[in-house]
């Protein structure tokens, strides 16, 4: 059995990535892997519920808490979010519906540990509304990448992607039903080879090792 892998789960909203990965630990299917917290910057996330349910630790860092005049304080609430994460010190940061865009400072620090999930084929798409862009882009295949996280958005070097074909019917509500279960088998597939094996990454790419 090999060392386990402590993983931090960062989500704001449903949780249902979050839900799909602590199953997978569940049954066997990411080894060697235990989610030690969930931390959310939304105090009504589905995702505590879902943490509360499987007895997950849950820390709540209010983004609500860190706006002054209208304005966002992301220097106050990543100085708040970097202690909680040297107190934890997680193998593994994974961004499941995590809606806000991660500073410089806290990529820096965590190089090559943080993994998020993005709903396009990067590097097509990037930012929001991924599947209203493939509609109006007029292609035939969309998908879903799991990567690692960079000062660039949606930009990392690229761990699993899987593809769901474009109908000419589909509309972005019944493009992202479709893709979603693939993103929850997605991202299980990318934890698990994160939590089973070795990788590099050389010239922006991802090596695996035996």
């Amino acid at each position: 059995m090999g060392i386990e892998n402590k993983l931090v789960i960062l989500a704001s909203g449903r949780g249902s990535n979050f839900a799909a990965i602590a199953n997978a630990i569940a049954d066997g299917s990411i080894p060697n892997a235990r989610i030690i917290a969930l931390i959310s910057n939304n105090a009504d996330a589905g995702a505590i519920g879902i943490a509360k349910r499987l007895g997950i630790a849950v820390r709540i860092i209010h983004s609500k808490n860190f706006r002054q005049s209208g304005q966002f304080d992301r220097i106050g609430y990543e100085k708040e979010l970097s202690a909680v994460l040297k107190e934890l010190q997680p193998n593994w940061i994974l961004l499941a519906g995590y809606m806000l865009i991660l500073g410089k400072e806290i990529i820096q620090q965590w190089a090559n540990k943080i993994v998020n999930i993005h709903p396009s084929l990067l590097p097509a798409f990037r930012g929001l509304r991924a599947q209203k862009q493939a509609i109006e882009a007029g292609v035939s295949k969309s998908g879903c990448t799991v990567h690692f996280v960079t000062e660039e958005l949606d930009d990392g070097p690229i761990i699993a992607q899987n593809t769901v074909e474009v109908l000419g019917t589909d509309t972005e509500e019944t493009l992202s039903q479709r893709l979603l279960p693939i993103e929850h088998h997605t991202y299980v597939e990318a934890v698990s080879k994160l939590c089973s094996r070795s990788c590099v990454i050389r010239n922006g790419c991802v090596e695996w090792l035996a």
